[in-house]
């Protein structure tokens, strides 16, 4: 199976991913500000200078513009003005193989303006069926599956069968820690996505997320494994031919390297939350040591 990782800027992230560079396909990376599925990058110079290091050892860029929601720049010139002079920059050191969105326009920008570019829907678009891929299959040349489809293998082949016949790529999200059908999910990824212009405000709330409430009552831990969607790294070997990569998100949690290195050999030690994102192995760790006090 080949992987794509995200960007940290961590120089023994950066080395560790470059001495896998043989089971990797791509660093998938949002630029700068510009917003993204997770927190902002800030410091560009370290960022072009990480990203220079990984194209440099035949890793392919593929380039994030996948928020749930850009506002009222959704369809504004200065918006794709913007995104079009970031794909030049990366495009320009013929580094950037791909593009990664959750707006149908963005992706039809890049299919219009940079051919050389492939195009893929976002997993936040949640694409689940083959009347969904087949919609947009004139600006998307790949697809990440609904994550709570994983492991689904039914739904997973009838949705490679589609993509093979019609040329498309399909990926799926191996160690998403989200809980399945969240409710508040698209409201989650929506404040991400202005979350620079919410952390100027006099919030009345704050939100960590869902998942941490629900998961915070011991009735409904219970539940965890039944309610999620990981695929396993000792089972990433059954999905041979069932995609064509597996995406491992490593952009947010504390120990990427070990997300990477159980992938890739197929082999993990310890609790599984902790090679997920979100990672809610604290909460369950803060559980138990209560439970055990009370005993």
């Amino acid at each position: 199976m080949r992987f794509s990782v995200g960007y940290q800027p961590d120089a023994a992230w950066i080395d560790a991913v470059i001495a896998r560079a043989d089971r990797l396909d791509e660093v998938y990376f949002a630029y700068g500000a510009m917003p993204s599925g997770r927190a902002a990058v800030v410091d560009i110079d370290r960022q072009l200078e990480d990203l220079g290091r990984l194209a440099d050892a035949g890793l392919g860029l593929n380039l994030l513009f996948n928020a749930n929601c850009y506002g009222a720049q959704a369809l504004a010139k200065a918006f794709f003005a913007d995104v079009g002079e970031t794909v030049e920059r990366f495009a320009a050191e013929d580094a950037l193989t791909s593009v990664t969105t959750t707006s149908p326009l963005v992706a039809k920008f890049v299919k219009d303006n940079f051919p050389g570019l492939t195009t893929r829907a976002s997993v936040n678009m949640e694409i689940g069926t083959v009347e969904g891929m087949d919609y947009l299959s004139d600006v998307f040349d790949g697809y990440y599956l609904k994550r709570e489809l994983n492991r689904d293998r039914v739904a997973v082949r009838a949705a490679k069968a589609w993509c093979d016949a019609h040329g498309k790529g399909l990926y799926l999200l191996a160690n998403s820690g989200c809980l399945n059908f969240c409710s508040a999910h698209v409201f989650h990824d929506n404040l991400v996505a202005h979350e620079a212009e919410i952390a100027r405000q006099d919030n009345g709330y704050a939100w960590r997320g869902t998942c941490w409430q629900w998961l915070a009552k011991p009735e409904n831990r219970a539940k965890w494994l039944a309610r999620t969607n990981w695929i396993a790294p000792e089972d990433v070997a059954s999905y041979e031919g069932l995609c064509t990569g597996m995406k491992l998100a490593t952009r947010m949690n504390a120990h990427p390297i070990r997300i990477l290195e159980s992938y890739v050999t197929g082999s993990h030690v310890g609790d599984i939350r902790g090679l997920l994102e979100p990672d809610h192995s604290a909460l369950f760790r803060l559980a138990d040591d209560e439970s055990k006090k009370g005993n």
